[in-house]
């Protein structure tokens, strides 16, 4: 079984919990997700499952998507609904213009300093698993990029935004970077993943439902997405079948002149590999079987 299950993953377990329960109901050895979501964060959840594995980390690498509710007044030591209240303050008389103005700085390219809560790995630990203990280390700062920040809607102590970002952006500092922007804190209550990388909502299936179509192989083959459409933002070079077995050898075919990562594809359409045309040559990034 090879290919991307989108599931809809609801609030309450890890994104590895997750994966392990695909594994387990559909009997799979080898699955794996492609960007975390925090266990309060519901939504778009892709799973590779087989060869698609190999390319998981192309895959995390795409622009996210989010709904988010940011609670105005708390702020909390994870940045989100799930912390321990640190402090309290009252909250501004709220105008569209006001937060504009405080959403501003929030958008375009800047550097972000990742939270303590969070996956990210510092001298080979994750960050949560060091602040569970009670430790706080020095974390260098990320370029991040938010496309879009838009203001949904708002009332005397909450407010509702739509966020499209690069790989790497945490909604939850943006929550927490606003409130102190606001004076008076802030964290995240509520995020709902919309998109990530080319896989959206409407792709997705409730994990509550995987159960029942794990009974029926001809209908979870009929929702897993093929390897190649997963990257499908990356140019495509087809080969016919002669270059095709070379490929599968890591042979480096010419090639002519593309810019950046691209796919390489079978005569009918399976993805081969990832590569980069060097010298007029493949460089192979990942060769699939």
């Amino acid at each position: 079984m090879d290919g991307v299950l989108v599931i809809d993953k609801p609030s309450g377990p890890t994104s590895f919990d997750v994966v392990r329960q695909v594994r387990s109901l559909l009997k799979v050895k080898k699955a794996g997700h492609t960007g975390t979501l925090d266990p309060m964060a519901t939504g778009v959840l892709p799973i590779c499952l087989g060869e698609a594995t190999k390319v998981a980390g192309f895959i995390t690498e795409g622009d996210k998507a989010y709904e988010a509710t940011v609670r105005l007044g708390v702020e909390t030591d994870t940045q989100d609904a799930q912390g321990k209240v640190l402090a309290e303050a009252p909250v501004p008389p709220l105008t569209a213009a006001l937060l504009e103005t405080a959403l501003t700085p929030f958008r375009g390219t800047f550097e972000q300093v990742p939270p303590m809560y969070s996956a990210v790995k510092v001298d080979g630990k994750r960050l949560y698993e060091l602040a569970r203990a009670g430790e706080e280390v020095e974390r260098a700062a990320r370029q991040v990029t938010v496309h879009e920040l838009t203001l949904r809607d708002f009332s005397s102590n909450e407010l509702r935004l739509s966020v499209r970002c690069s790989k790497g952006f945490f909604v939850r500092t943006l929550a927490d970077e606003l409130g102190r922007a606001l004076g008076c804190g802030a964290h995240l209550a509520a995020l709902r993943r919309t998109m990530s990388g080319p896989f959206t909502l409407a792709q997705a299936l409730p994990l509550a439902e995987l159960s029942a179509l794990a009974q029926d192989p001809g209908a979870v083959a009929r929702r897993l997405l093929p390897i190649s459409e997963a990257l499908a933002q990356l140019p495509a070079l087809r080969v016919g079948a002669a270059d095709a077995t070379r490929v599968s050898h890591g042979v480096p075919l010419e090639a002519p002149p593309m810019p950046g990562r691209i796919r390489v594809l079978g005569p009918e359409g399976a993805l081969l590999a990832v590569a980069e045309v060097v010298k007029g040559r493949l460089r192979y990034l990942r060769v699939l079987a």
